[in-house]
């Protein structure tokens, strides 16, 4: 009888969450898309720390190169699997948003300091947004990343806005949200 009881009390509270988590309301929906994203915003806002890398091409590119727009800052590696399954997504972000002023910058950590595995995972992606080359680590170190891959997203006035660690769905709703929102 006990056994029965409590096989009904698991049932019901599995039933339960289930519901819950159905009829929890998105932070999308609640209209905070960096909630849906679960991204943290540092307090107070910190500025982005400028930097300057070499493309797989050998073409300098930094981060003040683009002052006054939104900047998605991505760092990766081509053997990180959850980083490549990212990455289409962002292609989609980058061509939805160039035209209002996002740029998506991937910094690739791969130790390849020449680029050529880089280069290789960009034409296999068909990636069109900049990449940027930090084989020692360094940019990585001066943002404090500890994981790939990780984004930092940079408002119109050089702040770090938000951070996510971990793959998201970044042309998804919450994210056409965000954006939106931070390119009026």
């Amino acid at each position: 009888m006990k056994g029965a009881v409590y096989t009904r009390a698991v049932k019901f509270l599995l039933v339960a969450l289930s519901l819950f988590a159905v009829a929890a309301p998105t932070g999308s929906a609640s209209g905070d898309p960096a909630a849906a994203l679960s991204l943290m915003s540092p307090k107070p806002v910190k500025p982005a720390k400028d930097f300057r890398v070499s493309a797989p091409n050998n073409r300098p590119l930094a981060l003040a190169d683009f002052k006054g727009k939104v900047v998605f800052l991505n760092f990766w590696a081509t053997w990180c699997k959850p980083c490549e399954e990212e990455m289409p997504g962002m292609e989609r972000l980058y061509q939805k948003y160039k035209d209002k002023g996002l740029v998506v910058l991937a910094i690739s950590e791969d130790a390849d300091s020449a680029g050529g595995a880089v280069a290789s995972f960009v034409k296999k992606h068909s990636l069109t947004f900049p990449v940027g080359l930090d084989p020692k680590m360094s940019v990585a170190a001066s943002y404090g990343v500890w994981a790939l891959p990780s984004t930092f997203i940079i408002d119109r006035q050089g702040n770090r806005a938000h951070f996510a660690n971990g793959p998201r769905e970044w042309d998804g709703q919450a994210a056409r949200d965000l954006f939106e929102a931070m390119l009026k």
